[in-house]
């Protein structure tokens, strides 16, 4: 980061003293109640006025330090002055044609630059669409048309989204899937799940050490014996699973299922809808483990905050799709594309991936003495600037490691009564998450680690 914008960035700071929520908020609670959709829920009570850098300010004068980023959207800031120039030139020219009638240069431009950024030197091909469950199904589409199959394997505690496919493809029935009230399926066929590596609660293997390799073994077997690898088109995987728990699979296993994919013939796709972009100190996360995708889908912070999403892919895959098989209406919208590729030249000029791992380093430093000194946080894990603390009963760890979803519903609750937003995830209910923007400043993360270290001594009492 530059001079200029660490310090813009420590300047700010988090002030609750007006109260929560307060009048105007609750105003707004009262207004959304009579209109908006009681499906639609909110994990924090107040309204936003003004957001930027690691401060989300509301409607009453209140200020959060924000360690979400809108579910990892804002990496650059809630309203980078680079993509806010973008996106306020480009909305003057024009804010839609359609590109699959009309044409502009943006697209082209965020596909270039997609080529150049995602893993591999091969010839790659690009489409935009608005979501990344739309990027995840565009990807599923592609797989199985370039290979003629029609079977999609998906993992233990992942998630891909909210659409009918994807929500097949999630794992966590409530709330994504099913409530008490119901079901929203049936869900689309030929999805087949198989066990994620989770070192944290696996079990001892034969060599008292359950490895990467042991766990790709395990889920290839169930593959090749339940589904069979001449009907597999696609294998689909967050290199770091996001609402399943920021789950880092164990060394060897991401390569171990490329490997099997490229000799069968199945196309590997990598969901990295919310660790790309700089999130884990690396463009994609998949870098970490030196796996090539085939197919990668994006979204989140790839546009600053703007709707946008990708999937980029070998070029003979995706130009197997015949013409007008893939778009959509918004798909790749000018103004979204202005602001991504602002958002990326910020990536690249403040070098944010180097910016996610010193982020890192602050905060497990903290995390790691801390988790020396209460028994219910059971594992730490993430990468870069995409973190978790996974909690447990009191006592279990080291045993059963029961999980403990009170206390993480109780440390969230403690933070943002002291004015910190974090969220929660996984499929347990007992991890917290921490997300922060990328830009946020050192002093403005250690006053919310300090705020996070008293919630959990106050709840592990």
């Amino acid at each position: 980061m530059t001079t200029q914008t660490t310090q813009y960035r420590l300047e700010q700071k988090r002030d609750v003293s007006a109260g929560f929520p307060g009048p105007k908020s609750a105003e707004l609670a009262s207004r959304r109640n009579a209109v908006v959709a009681g499906g639609v829920a909110s994990s924090v009570p107040v309204y936003v006025a003004d957001a930027d850098g690691g401060i989300i300010t509301d409607v009453d004068g209140n200020s959060f330090i924000d360690l979400g980023s809108g579910i990892a959207v804002t990496s650059v800031g809630a309203s980078d002055p680079a993509v806010v120039a973008a996106v306020q030139e480009q909305v003057a020219k024009f804010t839609h044609t359609c590109f699959m009638v009309s044409p502009y240069e943006s697209y082209i431009a965020v596909a270039e630059k997609l080529a150049e950024l995602t893993p591999g030197d091969h010839e790659k091909r690009s489409v935009l669409f608005n979501s990344g469950a739309e990027a995840v199904e565009n990807a599923v589409k592609v797989a199985r048309i370039a290979t003629g199959r029609t079977a999609v394997v998906a993992f233990d505690h992942a998630y891909h989204g909210r659409t009918n496919l994807t929500m097949g493809l999630t794992a966590k029935a409530n709330p994504y899937k099913s409530s008490p009230a119901g079901s929203f399926g049936p869900f689309a066929p030929e999805i087949y799940r198989v066990p994620m590596s989770y070192p944290y609660r696996e079990e001892s293997g034969i060599a008292g050490k359950f490895t990467g390799e042991d766990a790709a073994r395990r889920a290839i077997t169930m593959i090749e014996k339940q589904v069979g690898a001449e009907n597999v088109a696609a294998i689909l995987i967050e290199p770091i699973q996001g609402e399943g728990g920021f789950i880092v699979p164990a060394e060897g296993f991401l390569p171990a299922l490329a490997a099997w994919a490229k000799e069968k013939g199945v196309v590997f796709i990598a969901d990295e809808v919310q660790s790309g972009f700089c999130r884990t100190g690396s463009w994609f996360a998949s870098e970490h483990d030196g796996v090539v995708p085939d197919i990668i889908t994006m979204a989140k912070g790839i546009a600053g905050g703007m709707p946008l999403s990708a999937i980029t892919g070998r070029a003979e895959l995706m130009d197997a799709v015949h013409p007008g098989g893939l778009g959509g209406t918004y798909g790749g919208n000018p103004v979204a594309c202005a602001a991504a590729l602002a958002a990326i030249e910020t990536m690249q000029a403040q070098d944010l991936s180097a910016r996610a791992r010193h982020i890192e380093e602050q905060v497990m430093g903290r995390l790691r003495k801390l988790a020396e000194e209460v028994d219910i946080i059971g594992d730490l894990r993430g990468r870069g600037a995409m973190l978790a603390m996974e909690f447990v009963k009191p006592g279990t760890g080291a045993t059963t490691k029961e999980p403990n979803p009170e206390a993480t519903k109780e440390i969230a609750a403690a933070c943002l009564q002291e004015g910190v937003i974090i969220l929660t995830c996984g499929t347990y209910g007992n991890v917290v998450r921490l997300l922060p923007p990328l830009v946020i400043g050192d002093e403005l993360l250690a006053d919310a680690l300090d705020v996070l270290e008293a919630a959990i001594r106050k709840v592990a009492a």
